[in-house]
């Protein structure tokens, strides 16, 4: 337990990834210094971390690195954009394959359907109960299933650093942000232009639709002013990682926690669509590939005699 983790290790991966990419398209990279100076930050910052673990080893100082690791997020996920802003927006291709499955774009009608405040509530409800459900997850593992807690975040946080690798080099930013830049107008006619390098310059994005009185809209908003960016739609994260969070509840055999947290991930599937964030598609893969990389992450941390 002295070195470093495998997630840690994960995470040098990724920055290491997406350096190699900063630097094949400096000249493109809208703040290359800044991106570098955070990565660097990033990995003192862990490495400072695994020496105070070294130092005291205990319960305390591994929930602090975990901790420091979780945080390490939020840092990166709205870091994507800044490194696939660069490449050409595959939106229009995401859209005209939504519009050939379904006859339709079900982000833009879905509220259309379904317009009452009450509704809209519940839904921004489960989008933001993707917060809570990582944290809940993890402290359960802590206080309940302290052997496998670093499996779970092993896999928690690993599966994160995946979606993040798949969104660098995938440029598809979801229809709040397409939807604006292509024209609501166009969408609903079927036409998809291709926007081509617009989101290289502009992040403007369509509010939420339904009560934007409402509490939970409110959190919803400010959620998205602190770190949403034109990034991130495919496959779906949010659903993806919640899938994963699901299978680590059913892991534990706790009909408890797996049913308590079963109706917010219901709802966050079904949000992703309805605020606008994700295609029908986006949230689709998100399903399938949290299912593949909750079993692929759980092998290898049994390779690892992860604890």
């Amino acid at each position: 337990m002295r070195s470093l983790w495998a997630v840690e290790k994960a995470i040098f991966t990724y920055i290491a990834f997406t350096i190699l990419l900063m630097v094949c398209f400096w000249d493109k990279q809208v703040n290359p210094t800044q991106m570098l100076v955070m990565r660097l930050e990033t990995v003192l910052l862990i490495i400072a971390m695994w020496m105070l673990y070294c130092w005291k080893p205990c319960k305390l100082t591994r929930l602090l690195r975990v901790a420091t690791l979780m945080l390490t997020l939020s840092w990166f996920y709205p870091d994507t954009y800044e490194v696939n802003r660069v490449l050409p927006n595959l939106d229009h291709i995401f859209a005209g394959l939504e519009q050939q499955l379904f006859g339709c774009q079900p982000s833009l009608l879905f509220s259309q359907v379904c317009p009452w405040g009450w509704f809209s509530e519940l839904m921004c409800m489960g989008y933001v109960s993707y917060f809570p459900l990582m944290i809940t997850i993890l402290l359960y593992y802590f206080f309940r299933r302290y052997k496998e807690f670093g499996m779970a975040t092993y896999i928690l946080i690993t599966s994160f650093y995946i979606y993040y690798t798949i969104f660098v080099i995938l440029p598809v930013t979801g229809p709040q942000f397409y939807y604006l830049a292509a024209g609501t107008e166009k969408i609903a006619a079927g036409i998809f232009p291709n926007v081509t390098d617009w989101f290289l310059t502009h992040s403007e994005r369509m509010a939420a639709p339904g009560w934007s009185d409402g509490f939970f809209h409110h959190l919803l908003d400010t959620a998205h002013h602190a770190g949403e960016r034109p990034t991130a739609a495919f496959p779906s994260s949010h659903v993806g990682v919640t899938t994963v969070i699901m299978l680590l509840a059913a892991h534990t055999r706790s009909k408890g926690l797996f049913f308590s947290m079963l109706p917010f991930y219901i709802i966050m599937c079904f949000a992703t669509v309805y605020i606008y964030a994700h295609y029908a598609i986006d949230a689709i893969a998100g399903l399938l590939t949290g299912i593949v990389i909750y079993w692929v992450l759980r092998v290898r941390a049994k390779k690892m005699e992860l604890r």
